[in-house]
């Protein structure tokens, strides 16, 4: 993958009927993680740690930081996070592909100085089957 520039990472909301870019992002963050599971033992060849793959959980979390600039998209935040729902969720990586699955959201801040523009942050955790296009 070349370098990219980073507000071509999108992160995207269902509303229903299709996805919404959630607006006025200025940082925006995923990350991937695998639990593993050990089943070392004494007889581990040269004591060496041993995972059995493909047994642990996978989760992905995303979190972003911005201002508010559109309505449609933090209404549709707001409520997920009220409701308690794990909408699905598309995350474009350029170069990369698309991740698609629930979502739900996990942590939705909102701040501002005195002087300054209210901002926003929002985490979301996987909460299923997560699907992986490449670009």
């Amino acid at each position: 993958m070349t370098a990219q520039k980073g507000k071509d990472l999108l992160l995207k909301l269902h509303d229903g009927t299709g996805f919404v870019t959630v607006a006025g992002l200025r940082a925006r963050r995923i990350a991937f993680n695998a639990h593993a599971v050990d089943v070392s033992d004494t007889e581990s060849a040269g004591r060496w740690r041993e995972l059995l793959a493909g047994a642990g959980l996978k989760r992905a979390a995303l979190s972003g930081t911005g201002i508010f600039k559109d309505a449609q998209s933090d209404a549709l935040m707001r409520q997920a996070f009220f409701d308690g729902a794990a909408p699905d969720w598309q995350i474009v990586i350029p170069d990369f592909g698309t991740v698609e699955g629930p979502f739900q959201i996990v942590a939705l801040e909102y701040g501002g100085e005195h002087d300054g523009e209210l901002t926003f942050s929002v985490t979301v955790e996987s909460a299923g089957l997560l699907t992986f296009a490449a670009a």
